[in-house]
């Protein structure tokens, strides 16, 4: 399923549309960076509620083209321009993690 789909399916906020066309293979939860860059996979979504301008840093590095912030949190302004200068999807959801997470999977999107 690509981004938009899944935009579209969980009637996410969209903050920075980068690639909507990109299938997604996989997903992520988490709010440890570390945990994040060492488990990420190329063109999984991440699921966070962290809203900072490192977040863009470590989906770059992994090649994650799509965040979702849940539980309703806004994103910091220097990462909505971050994540348009890197071409990254930022959404956010007042839907908590566990929501969203059970949804993405009953849609058959699983991490691989």
């Amino acid at each position: 399923m690509n981004i938009q789909f899944i935009i579209d399916s969980l009637e996410l906020e969209v903050v920075s549309l980068g690639r909507p066309e990109i299938e997604i293979s996989g997903a992520l939860a988490g709010d440890l960076l570390s945990f994040i860059m060492a488990s990420a996979r190329e063109k999984w979504v991440w699921i966070t509620i962290q809203t900072h301008l490192n977040i863009a840093a470590v989906a770059v590095l992994k090649d994650v083209p799509f965040i979702i912030i849940a539980g309703g949190r806004r994103p910091a302004e220097d990462l909505i321009e971050r994540c348009k200068e890197e071409d990254l999807t930022l959404a956010s959801s007042s839907l908590s993690v566990y929501e969203i997470c059970g949804r993405l999977y009953e849609m058959g999107l699983r991490a691989l």
